[in-house]
């Protein structure tokens, strides 16, 4: 049986948008990026793009919006690989090093006419509402939407992915906490967000649409691995029949019956199975559907904790 595969960032909306001729010179930048950072600015991209939708955003400025999250940290490709890459937390010096990614984004931008367009991307994805950010310390009449919904998009990835360092840059102390767990839930994502938003750094109407999106996408998560599991459960079923024939046969007093249960087998057997190795092909199903139900109770779980956070 085919392994379910679930993508939290499926770019189905952007397909709908036809963008991929809108931004091919603007993703071919992305090349120059290391493969993190790349996986990075495609992740906020696509949940920019989502939040647009969600916010009811026009097509045109879901389009604009899209791009300037895909150029956001265009910047780091001058930043020292010892510092981006560091495994460790950053030192003053080289946090205020890691900071300028987002003027010498600015700059990438505006000496390009193709990306000038999109130049509040880099500039503008680390300003906060009440002007803690950077790297000009903007209040929030001073930041365009597109810069606050980037920002929100980029923190939650900042937390669900894997960094490359432990203290992601310009945001709260509880973040930094959070991001030293290897794996970090949606729902530890959420609250930091969150919690940003009530610290008056983070728009509350953008992280309530960041709140919602993530639910359906959860739920819709769970509705794939609750598919996948039923989908297993005739195969179990039939392997499991496989095996009390196996146990039988092995009861057998006579060799008739043994030849009985042997052909009740073979029967049930696909073609890539076998006497041979249905036994472990059982072993890994069973364990599959264990693992895939703790990932739903887990799920669950987190969807409870965020259907209760208040922004």
């Amino acid at each position: 049986m085919k392994e379910l595969f679930f993508d939290f960032y499926s770019p189905i909306i952007l397909k709908s948008y036809n963008l991929d001729k809108t931004m091919q010179y603007q993703l071919n930048i992305l090349g120059s990026l290391d493969p993190f950072t790349r996986k990075h600015c495609e992740n906020v991209a696509n949940l920019t793009c989502r939040l647009c939708e969600r916010l009811h955003c026009n097509r045109g400025f879901t389009e604009y919006c899209t791009i300037c999250a895909y150029l956001h940290d265009i910047g780091k490709q001058f930043i020292p690989p010892s510092v981006l890459q560091k495994p460790g937390k950053l030192t003053e010096e080289e946090y205020a090093i890691m900071k300028t990614h987002t003027t010498i984004g600015y700059d990438i931008c505006m000496n390009d006419p193709k990306l000038r367009p999109y130049y509040a991307g880099p500039i503008y994805h680390h300003e906060a509402l009440n002007g803690t950010g950077y790297p000009k310390g903007l209040t929030k009449k001073d930041i365009p939407y597109e810069g606050q919904i980037i920002r929100v998009a980029d923190e939650f990835d900042a937390i669900v992915s894997k960094r490359q360092y432990k203290s992601h840059i310009g945001i709260s102390d509880t973040l930094k906490i959070l991001i030293e767990n290897a794996h970090p839930s949606k729902s530890d994502a959420v609250k930091v967000v969150a919690e940003n938003a009530k610290l008056g750094k983070n728009n509350p109407i953008i992280v309530k649409a960041l709140i919602s999106v993530v639910i359906e996408d959860t739920e819709y998560e769970i509705a794939c691995i609750r598919e996948y599991i039923n989908n297993l459960k005739d195969t179990l079923k039939r392997l499991q029949t496989v095996r009390q024939y196996e146990q039988k046969m092995q009861n057998a007093k006579t060799e008739r019956k043994k030849q009985y249960f042997l052909e009740g087998m073979k029967v049930l057997l696909l073609e890539h199975e076998s006497i041979d190795n249905y036994s472990t092909i059982l072993s890994d199903y069973e364990a599959s559907q264990e693992q895939k139900q703790k990932q739903v109770d887990k799920l669950l779980g987190e969807i409870k904790v965020i259907k209760k956070l208040k922004v």
